[in-house]
């Protein structure tokens, strides 16, 4: 189905090119993706609110700019249309994190980051669908209901950013905006077969995202493009990042260039597990022929054992603990505390306005409270692991690491074990930059892939390998979409 539109395989730069050349408008590309998300919607659950009328208007807008002479003046993307998770704040757009007692709210104005994008000539479709609060990585909540993977709808898109993902990945939006404070970009991209990029902690701010953590969690929660093609994360990056004056943990950092990066002197440093949950095969080998391909580039690949990562969930769950702000149980609330008893016996009933998953995670928060000395342990191997992988990664160099331990899971297999996000999640609290890239599909046809991670600031070295390695394995590969009847 895709083959079909040419327009819905590239990239949100070549759009771009096209439409400011004449030779396709607005219009014509803003109608395709709507035409498809149309499509595939309905089994996806991937987009919960749209706004394609106003989107067709500000795409005439933007060819009438053109058709007026106006291209040297324009923005560089002006009329491709993108999309944009439902926790980011759209102007007249729900913005309820998929928590039941915010049904009702609309955002006033837009998050800084959805009005940088805009800025820059974005055109969004709508918002997408997340998990309970943002906190689960399965994008399943009781107001929306559960999205769907566009490889296999029987399996997860991930979370919290899977509705964003499962858009990019069935090709309905060249680009979408996401957040991530345990592997909400990351996962979903995986999982979904696009390109997902968390930068360094404090280059992009958090403004205007329903919910956000304590000032000290700021920089673990962070904001990056979701994108079908590898040459639209630096550009989109770019646009994103800067400070703003209500986000006080985000500081101007330069940022790189992907084209000067020389492969031939990077160091490639291989970790293929945390040394506690299993990768599957699939995964493995596709991550040693990504290392074998930087190898062939002249990189120095090195495989190595991490032992700290093995205490990755107590590292995240105390630095997250002591991030400050609202409790997770008084957010599911709306500002007042639940009973996790009763809550669990309504739930039991089928009648909780929560999800288990998001129940779940309130025990966890409590751990924290109940066992200081854990927390305080936690703090200290943080401390120590950021240290120990900024020395082994170094200046030059990245860390390749499973974004997941399989390829996406059927739906509800997250929660056995429940702790398989602690891949992507330790590299929040370390505030390391990491590009999750697509390495082809296994033999069910899901995607794999591999996280690209660096030390700080080298957002642009991750981009660099990711793009060398689309270059090698193909990149996002679009979904058959055989289960669209439309």
């Amino acid at each position: 189905m895709l083959s079909r539109d040419p327009l819905l395989l590239l990239s949100a730069t070549r759009l771009a090119a096209l439409i400011r050349a004449r030779a396709v408008t607005s219009a014509e590309v803003v109608e395709a993706h709507i035409r498809h998300i149309e499509r595939v919607n309905p089994t996806l659950n991937a987009m919960v609110a749209n706004r394609f009328d106003a989107a067709r208007a500000e795409a005439r807008a933007a060819d009438a700019r053109l058709d007026r002479g106006e291209a040297a003046s324009a923005p560089p993307f002006l009329g491709v249309p993108c999309s944009i998770k439902e926790s980011f704040a759209v102007a007249g757009m729900p913005n309820s994190a998929g928590l039941v007692a915010r049904a009702g709210v609309r955002a006033a104005e837009d998050a800084v980051t959805v009005a940088r994008l805009r800025a820059a000539g974005f055109i969004p479709l709508g918002v997408t669908n997340v998990s309970e609060l943002c906190m689960w990585m399965e994008t399943n909540n009781r107001l929306y209901g559960r999205t769907n993977n566009p490889y296999d709808p029987a399996r997860t898109a991930g979370g919290s950013s899977g509705g964003e993902a499962a858009v990019v990945g069935a090709g309905g939006a060249p680009i979408g905006l996401g957040s991530d404070i345990g592997g909400s970009i990351r996962m979903p991209a995986f999982f979904n077969g696009v390109f997902g990029h968390k930068p360094t902690g404090g280059l992009v701010p958090t403004s205007g995202q329903f919910p956000l953590p304590g000032e000290r969690g700021l920089r673990f929660m962070t904001t990056g493009p979701i994108v079908r093609r590898a040459e639209d994360l630096m550009p989109v990056l770019r646009i994103l990042a800067g400070p703003d004056a209500r986000d006080p943990s985000c500081a101007a950092l330069p940022l790189g260039d992907p084209a000067a990066v020389d492969l031939a002197g990077l160091t490639v440093l291989s970790v293929e597990h945390d040394g506690v949950l299993r990768v599957s095969g699939d995964l493995l080998a596709a991550q040693r022929r990504a290392a074998a391909a930087l190898a062939a580039r002249g990189a120095t690949v090195r495989v190595a054992r991490v032992d700290l990562l093995a205490r990755a969930l107590d590292i995240w769950t105390a630095m997250l603990g002591v991030a400050g702000g609202a409790t997770f149980r008084s957010m599911l609330g709306d500002g007042r505390p639940i009973s996790l008893p009763r809550e669990l016996a309504r739930w039991s009933l089928r009648r909780s306005a929560h999800t288990l998953p998001a129940l779940g995670l309130t025990l966890l928060e409590d751990l924290g409270r109940l066992f200081p000395a854990r927390v305080a342990r936690g703090l200290e191997l943080g401390a120590a692991l950021r240290a120990e992988l900024v020395s082994r990664i170094g200046e030059r160099g990245v860390m390749l690491y499973p974004s997941y331990p399989s390829a996406a899971p059927r739906h509800y297999g997250p929660l056995l074990p429940p702790f398989q996000w602690t891949y992507t999640a330790v590299l929040n609290v370390m505030e390391m930059p990491a590009t999750q890239v697509p390495l082809g599909l296994d033999g069910e046809g899901l995607p794999l892939g591999v996280q690209v991670a660096a030390i700080h600031g080298n957002d642009h070295v991750t981009i660099a390998v990711a793009q060398h390695l689309e270059r090698s394995f193909g990149g996002w590969i679009p979904p058959s979409l055989s289960w669209c009847r439309r």
